[in-house]
């Protein structure tokens, strides 16, 4: 396996990371700043994305669209359902129908109202388990872009001319 060095601001750190994190690239990725390694498997400590986890053996998502730029999840919670442990590569979310959650994470547990309409995201990779605690249906779209190489052959969505 390859080891690669980068400085925490480096422009692609977070490159780096994302291509090993989607298994495109077999390394890991350090920083110089003295602190201990970091990679993207002890991020992600061996857990599964949010399409694998489910919820007491049952999916919680689907896929709406995979292709070479992005993948779209719809994700559903009844009341009593949550997210077992995953990770989340870097991402948005739209709320399709709100409602309210018990969050846990490394920073702790809480509990929050997350209304319709609303948006949500993460630039880096991020860990959680989440139980809907609330008495409706929530429903969310998870969109993950794909690395920025797959766009360098496209222009909105066309191929460019050779």
């Amino acid at each position: 396996m390859k080891k690669i060095t980068l400085s925490p601001i480096h422009p692609l750190s977070k490159a780096v990371a994302l291509l090993a994190l989607l298994g495109l690239t077999q390394c890991t990725a350090t920083t110089t700043d003295q602190a201990p390694e970091t990679t993207v498997d002890s991020l992600t400590q061996g857990l599964p994305d949010p399409l694998a986890a489910g919820w007491e053996g049952a999916s919680v998502c689907e896929v709406l669209v995979d292709n070479e730029h992005h993948r779209i999840l719809r994700c559903t919670f009844a009341p009593g359902v949550g997210h077992e442990r995953h990770y989340h590569p870097p991402h948005t979310g739209y709320t399709l129908a709100g409602g309210t959650f018990q969050i846990s994470s490394a920073s702790g547990t809480r509990t929050v109202t997350v209304p319709t309409g609303s948006t949500f995201g993460n630039e880096e990779v991020s860990v959680h388990e989440v139980l809907n605690v609330g008495e409706t249906t929530a429903a969310f779209l998870i969109i993950e872009p794909k690395p920025q190489a797959a766009f360098e052959s496209t222009t909105y969505g066309r191929p460019q001319a050779p």
